[in-house]
This record gives C-alpha cells, structure tokens and sequence, in this order.
C-alpha cells in the first residue's frame, strides 16, 4: 500500500506536519511520502486567473501524487476556524482538475493546534466536506495541547490515549 500524507499548512515549523508523519510512522510495513504544501505554491485561485493560465502544473502534480496514492492521510492547521489560505487555495486550483479530488481514497484526518480545542472546527469541517469531493473518511483525531501531547524532540505523541486511538486510524487505511 502506497500512503500519501500531508499537513494542510505552510507553516516551515508546522506542528501538523509532525503529527501527519509522526502518524506514517505507524505503518512502518507500508510505503508512504509526506508532502510539503509549499512545493506546491500556485498564485491565487479565481476563475479569472484560470482562464488567462490554465491548469497549473503543480495543481496537477498534485492530483498525481493522489493518484498514485492507495491512502491519504491529513492533518489540518486551524486558522481563524476554517483551513489555511495554502490549503484552500491549492485545494481549489485541484478541484479544477476534477471535483472528486480525493478520488475514492481512505483517508484519515488530523488536526492540532497548541490550545485545548485541537484545530477541532477545522476538522469537522473537513470530515463533512470530504466526502463530496471524493474521500472516503475512515475517522478523525483531534489532538489538543500539541506540547503537552508530543514530544518534539523524539517526534511522538507522549500521551498514551492518543497514541492508541492514532494507531488504530492509521491501522484502517491497511
């Protein structure tokens, strides 16, 4: 199986990208690739912006790497209680493409942030908008207090609860 993951961020110190390959690391038995939004840069989406370039060629690398993928796994940064500006607007120029982005892949989906709430509104965002565009969600994590909860310099989660419930989401996508 061929997992792909990605923190939905461009933050270079993203606590999401720890999480989402923190998580790869579980299936240590399968192949996986932990992308970086920022090698995906596009200008700004609208429909103006299409018509004069097009299909951008990283819109459609993107698509690729979901296409080659057998699983996705994402971990959504909260920004002002919806998806960052990076993701949003990669997602759209994406979706451009074709609408089932996801394209009947499982994914898992995550999200943290330092506060109590866990990115929790980003996240259930997400899991209700994924399915419509081709995504077949196998559950959610939502990880509160990141500092309190993971260990950065060992890069894992320390609280145990939520490092079993992580394993188990990550154990539906084999």
């Amino acid at each position: 199986m061929k997992l792909l993951a990605f923190a939905a961020s461009s933050s270079s110190t993203s606590i999401n990208k720890k999480l989402v390959t923190y998580a790869t690391s579980l299936l240590t038995s399968q192949s996986s690739e932990v992308l970086d939004l920022n090698d995906y840069e596009l200008p700004l989406f609208s429909t103006d912006k299409e018509r004069e370039i097009g299909s951008p060629h990283l819109a459609k690398q993107f698509f690729e790497k979901i296409s080659q993928a057998d699983a996705i796994v994402i971990s959504f940064a909260e920004h002002n209680g919806s998806y960052t500006a990076a993701y949003k607007n990669l997602f759209d120029w994406v979706s451009r493409i074709e609408q089932k982005v996801f394209q009947d892949k499982p994914i898992v989906l995550l999200a943290t942030s330092p506060g109590k709430s866990g990115a929790q509104n980003v996240l259930a965002n997400a899991a209700s908008a994924i399915p419509h565009f081709g995504g077949i969600v196998k559950g959610t994590l939502s990880v509160p207090e990141f500092f309190n909860n993971f260990d950065v310099e060992e890069n894992r989660l320390t609280n145990n609860d939520l490092n079993q419930q992580l394993q188990q989401l990550v154990n539906r996508l084999s």
